[in-house]
């Protein structure tokens, strides 16, 4: 009897972690500091698009510093921190525009810049070779960096052709319904 009561509470205790082991770990790219800058920029669409565009310049300079250092186990495993972080960020700006696009904010004068780090971010990590500790990290902020690069531009057709069609709205934070 003892032996089964053991049995039930192991399975019981297996079955309730189980949950905690299979949840994704949210990972937070921002430090506090430019948490809070996005924070300051509010609803501004433009200064926040251009907020994330700088912090994932700064990122992508960590990732180049990263390239020319010795290969160890240490290193790629920062190096997989470092890709996750970035395509985090990525997909946190990609959310981002898809609120914007949706309010028809004018974001035109920030997808310029975005395109351009786009180029920039996607020049980088071709220029990784894939090694054992981050390959997937590394697939993974590909796709993502082509999703973005994919977004902003519909985005941007999308906005040329709205902005055409109603200039009245041009350099508005959202559309106003009529």
């Amino acid at each position: 009897m003892r032996a089964f009561a053991v049995f039930v509470c192991l399975l019981t205790a297996a079955s309730l972690s189980a949950p905690l082991c299979a949840q994704k770990e949210k990972r937070e790219p921002l430090t506090q500091d430019q948490f809070d800058q996005i924070a300051e920029a509010g609803i501004d669409p433009v200064a926040r698009v251009d907020l994330y565009v700088k912090f994932l310049d700064e990122h992508a300079d960590t990732l180049r510093g990263l390239i020319k250092r010795l290969k160890s186990t240490a290193r790629a495993r920062r190096v997989d921190d470092e890709l996750q972080n970035f395509t985090a960020l990525m997909d946190e700006l990609g959310d981002n525009l898809d609120v914007y696009s949706q309010r028809k904010a004018d974001l035109r004068k920030s997808l310029k810049g975005l395109n351009g780090g786009v180029q920039r971010w996607q020049s980088l990590l071709h220029d990784y070779v894939s090694e054992p500790g981050f390959e997937l990290s590394l697939k993974e902020a590909l796709d993502s960096s082509n999703e973005l690069a994919g977004q902003a531009k519909q985005i941007a057709a999308d906005q040329e052709a709205y902005f055409k069609v109603h200039p009245d709205e041009k350099g508005q934070d959202r559309s106003e319904p009529k």
